[in-house]
């Protein structure tokens, strides 16, 4: 594996399917492309990727995370940062941080502009991680669960609302 790529070669495809938006929202999250970065040159402690976005959409709802650490860098085009509930104009060469934090470092990045916005996404990659969207009041657990005797381990990722849990002693 080489430990390089140049952003050039990067190949950006549609979103996996369980990470598609519903036909209903491709007004606002649709026809958004991702390079995957990180795993293709070697990377294991920072997820690498490059995103576009098409003018008037946006790649992810507004959120924040518990544990992990993003910083975005823009390649190409203007939008703006929603950060909490400031808004910041972003263009070609900013560079971004969004360290971990509750509602007040939530974030999400729309294409303002008449073209293509292009960035650069780093992140940690610590497990468990808790994720918080406040628009929509749900929160997101990701986890990496150990496989049994030499099996692979699995990744455990689970959304809901913090209104529909139960009592830690619910059902004993």
């Amino acid at each position: 594996m080489k430990p390089i790529i140049n952003l050039a070669d990067v190949e950006l495809s549609p979103r996996p399917a369980a990470f598609a938006p519903p036909e209903s929202m491709n007004d606002r999250y649709g026809e958004v492309r991702i390079g995957q970065i990180g795993r293709a040159i070697g990377a294991r402690k920072l997820g690498y990727n490059m995103t576009a976005v098409p003018p008037g959409k946006r790649a992810f709802p507004c959120h924040s995370h518990s544990i992990n650490e993003e910083m975005f860098f823009v390649l190409e085009g203007t939008g703006e940062i929603r950060i909490g509930e400031a808004r910041y104009p972003i263009r070609a060469g900013d560079v971004i941080a969004c360290p971990p934090g509750g509602e007040d470092a939530a974030h999400q990045i729309v294409n303002t502009g008449e073209s293509e916005l292009r960035y650069l996404a780093v992140s940690t990659m610590n497990l468990p991680e808790v994720v918080e969207y406040p628009d929509s009041g749900k929160f997101g657990l990701l986890a990496e669960l150990p496989g049994r005797a030499g099996a692979p381990s699995t990744v455990f990722r689970f959304v809901s609302r913090k209104e529909a849990g139960v009592g830690y002693w619910e059902g004993n």
